[in-house]
């Protein structure tokens, strides 16, 4: 290869792979360095330079001057090197350009494994960095393999998994299956670059919102607060502070199409969205839906609140093994202690919440 040819291979390689010339010249300097030093069996300062403009290829080598030459690899004689300065003396060592021309096929090898690993590095590196910036966001994955660690996916450029404590519960794979998933964080591995994703996290359904609704992309309705025990229920917060915007509306979409969508993509997993209030009892008695709520009372000082509700209400509001209460209180954020009426030594008037609707409000679970 000539020196036009270096140039338009460089050219060619930073076009279609997006690695800068600069770090493909440090890679051809460092195999030309390796490969001398290989092929001549040298241990001195061996230094390499290309230049970019011409693709010009010079190695360049330390010798120490001697009155013997016993290494002439890294020795020169007196004679020769006063030659190039009269001032030098034996003991000094001066740097000259080597016979490149002599290189064996062992060393073109080694130039071009060298060059390759390089190549290879620089790729993983802008992999690394693309990725890297995706951490937060959603993307879709293409299913290669189950294994019992996880599941093993692609994205085209690299690889990625869900650990198995990552995975929804109940939820099957098979290779081939196209999954959306939430980046947690790319890391490197002997080999390439590795996405850690979630299917479990909470931001996973946030973000399918944020995708789903036109109201939250342009910012008109906001999701405030979200609890998620994958798999099973979601509960999500959404406020619009346009008079003219149904926000829980917006989010549930016409005829339900939209967080029917979500609700698909994250295997049919219960989803609980209501409408966030800025009075904190309010907001409570909103995160215990289904359930109807009678009363709440707050201590601002320990974030705890009692919540009265209907006797046939009561297991509606905790849920099956605790968990709609448990989901109310990541929801807001407070602890919540649920009290049925009639266990409750708290007496109730006509302004308590729903309390007009207490008889006809069926027992749901």
């Amino acid at each position: 290869m000539n020196s036009n040819e270096l140039i338009l291979a460089m050219k060619q390689i930073e076009k279609e792979r997006g690695i800068k010339s600069e770090v493909l010249i440090d890679a051809i300097e460092a195999a030309l360095v390796s490969a001398y030093k290989r092929n001549y069996n040298v241990t001195t300062n061996v230094r390499a330079s290309i230049d970019p403009a011409t693709g010009a290829i010079g190695v360049f080598a330390s010798k120490t001057v001697v009155e013997e030459i016993e290494n002439p690899n890294s020795e020169i004689t007196l004679k020769e090197a006063k030659k190039i300065n009269p001032l030098y003396e034996v003991g000094d060592v001066l740097e000259v350009e080597a016979f490149t021309k002599d290189f064996g096929r062992i060393a073109a090898q080694t130039a071009k494994q060298v060059i390759i690993q390089r190549i290879r590095e620089a790729e993983q590196g802008a992999i690394f960095d693309e990725f890297a910036e995706k951490e937060g966001e959603i993307l879709t994955a293409i299913v290669q393999r189950v294994e019992k660690n996880g599941v093993y996916v692609e994205f085209g450029k690299t690889d990625g998994i869900i650990p198995y404590n990552e995975v929804i519960q109940g939820e099957t794979y098979a290779p081939g299956d196209r999954i959306k998933a939430y980046v947690l964080k790319t890391q490197r591995n002997n080999k390439a670059p590795q996405v850690l994703i979630s299917r479990t996290h909470p931001n996973l359904v946030k973000k399918l919102f944020e995708l789903e609704v036109p109201e939250i992309q342009s910012g008109v309705v906001q999701i405030k607060a979200i609890a998620r025990e994958a798999g099973q229920r979601t509960k999500i917060a959404v406020v619009s502070f346009d008079p003219n915007v149904d926000a829980v509306g917006a989010c549930v979409g016409p005829k339900g199409i939209r967080v029917e969508r979500i609700v698909q993509e994250i295997h049919n997993e219960k989803i609980d969205i209501i409408e966030w209030d800025p009075d904190i009892a309010v907001y409570i008695a909103k995160a215990l839906s289904p359930a109807r709520v009678l009363m709440v009372y707050v201590n601002e000082d320990e974030k705890a609140a009692k919540v009265i509700v209907p006797d046939n209400q009561l297991s509606l509001a905790i849920g099956k093994e605790g968990q709609n209460a448990r989901l109310a209180a990541k929801l807001t954020g407070w602890k919540i202690d649920i009290k049925s009426k009639s266990t409750s030594d708290v007496e109730l008037d006509e302004n308590d919440f729903g309390l007009e609707d207490e008889e006809n409000e069926p027992d749901r679970e």
